[in-house]
């Protein structure tokens, strides 16, 4: 098993993903001889997981059944153990396409926090890729480095436990991309330009607060950052429901040869037709998203 790498099997040492209903899963560690209790009983690793297919149904021992799933980034951001707030997928998924991720790149990231968002890079830079992450406090650093082990993506990425503000990211003129969420980013713009390549490339910066945001976007082009801009992305769900709305009734017709009696309102025809009801209101802000682009030299 691996976070950038499909398997079809099951195997002891593996993190799968438990399904136990409609927004209910949870990460489980493969284990011989381990056992996971769920609320329809219990999972015996080595008779119930290690070998079956992923994706399997999986009896527990009061009757109920679960579904075990390969693990990706996303079942990951939904899943993971919490030590920061986190990014989730409406927000990653902008990321990683406004930055221009593909296979080889490489990405200086900071901070690293839960590593929500470390994962979905690693799988867009893979197999080739590298992703240098910055962690400043050292208990989180150690810990994700653990998960990008547990996780068999350690290969493809390099942690560091330093004040990126302070000591930038590690590197110099080898980053295709680099993205900021820490409470000053414009402290750390100058370092991530120096991350960068001299051919250009994209940084993106998480903000909550606009004043961050107003402050990043001074330094970026104190630092000769072209492009820059900002956007917040927000889910916007449409509700769908069936509405019934009558025909008109344009009067009789003075072509027929005969006149039709009209029909009664009450019985007049109609049409069942299919609509969706925005919403009145749309909480849910996460934080701004700030570009820009460093300028071929």
């Amino acid at each position: 098993m691996s976070f950038v790498e499909y398997s079809d099997l099951i195997q002891d040492g593996d993190v799968a993903i438990v399904y136990l209903g409609h927004e209910s899963m949870m990460p489980v560690k493969v284990q011989q001889g381990g056992q996971t209790q769920t609320r329809y009983g219990v999972i015996r690793h080595s008779t119930d997981l290690i070998g079956h297919r992923y994706g399997s149904k999986v009896t527990c021992s009061k009757g109920g059944w679960v579904y075990v799933l390969h693990p990706t980034p996303e079942l990951w951001t939904v899943t993971l153990p919490h030590r920061t707030q986190i990014l989730y997928t409406t927000d990653i998924a902008t990321i990683t396409m406004m930055l221009e991720l593909k296979p080889g790149s490489v990405v200086c990231e900071s901070g690293t926090g839960s590593g929500s968002l470390s994962h979905a890079i690693l799988r867009s830079i893979a197999p080739t890729g590298h992703l240098h992450t910055v962690e400043f406090h050292q208990q989180r650093a150690e810990k994700v480095a653990e998960e990008f082990k547990e996780h068999r993506v350690d290969q493809l990425v390099t942690v560091r436990n330093q004040d990126v503000c302070k000591e930038g990211f590690g590197v110099s003129g080898v980053a295709d991309a680099v993205f900021l969420d820490i409470p000053s980013p414009w402290e750390a713009v100058r370092h991530a330009k120096t991350a960068m390549k001299k051919q250009g490339g994209r940084v993106c910066s998480f903000s909550p607060c606009i004043e961050q945001v107003q402050r990043t976007c001074e330094a970026l082009a104190d630092q000769g950052f072209e492009e820059i801009s900002t956007l917040e992305v927000l889910l916007r769900v449409h509700d769908v429901r069936t509405v019934t709305m009558p025909l008109p009734d344009f009067g009789p017709d003075p072509s027929a040869p005969t006149q039709p009696e009209k029909t009664p309102p009450n019985q007049q025809a109609s049409v069942a037709l299919k609509t969706t009801t925005p919403p009145r209101e749309i909480p849910g802000h996460t934080g701004y998203l700030t570009f820009a682009t460093k300028p071929r030299t």
